[in-house]
């Protein structure tokens, strides 16, 4: 039986996961009161202002309790709003507050240093190959 440090998607996942412990202790030794995960669902809806919180799931990977719990918390935070939706009064639409676009490019140095960290020994060409292999594995499991 293989043992699991040579299984590619374990590795995959542990340096994900690894990353973004990485990244979420800088942000906190930083002062930021923000975490990773609502990093991305701010970044996402200034990316895609009309996109609902079903699209919102799928592009962070999380479950839609999840995002909501998450939603939740960064209204309450005021960097985001709900407001009512003209066409569907069931639904809301979710707009980024001043202190939400605020906090994404305060944040924004630290992310790419954190990213520049990251890759630090990587050559481009190990992360061109790199990135064609995941590309491949997406479209295989596609």
């Amino acid at each position: 039986m293989e043992k699991l440090e040579k299984i590619i998607f374990y590795n995959m996942d542990k340096a994900i996961k690894s990353y973004r412990m990485f990244a979420q202790k800088k942000l906190k030794e930083n002062g930021f009161k923000i975490t990773i995960d609502q990093w991305l669902i701010i970044k996402t809806i200034l990316e895609n202002p009309t996109i609902t919180q079903q699209e919102i799931a799928r592009n962070v990977f999380k479950d839609n309790a999840s995002v909501t719990r998450i939603i939740d918390l960064l209204v309450k935070s005021e960097y985001l709003e709900r407001r009512d939706n003209p066409d569907d009064r069931r639904k809301s639409n979710l707009v980024v507050t001043e202190e939400g676009e605020s906090i994404i490019y305060k944040v924004q140095d630290l992310v790419l240093q954190n990213r520049k960290n990251a890759l630090n020994t990587i050559t481009p060409e190990e992360l061109e190959t790199m990135n064609l292999a995941l590309k491949k594995i997406i479209d295989n499991c596609s």
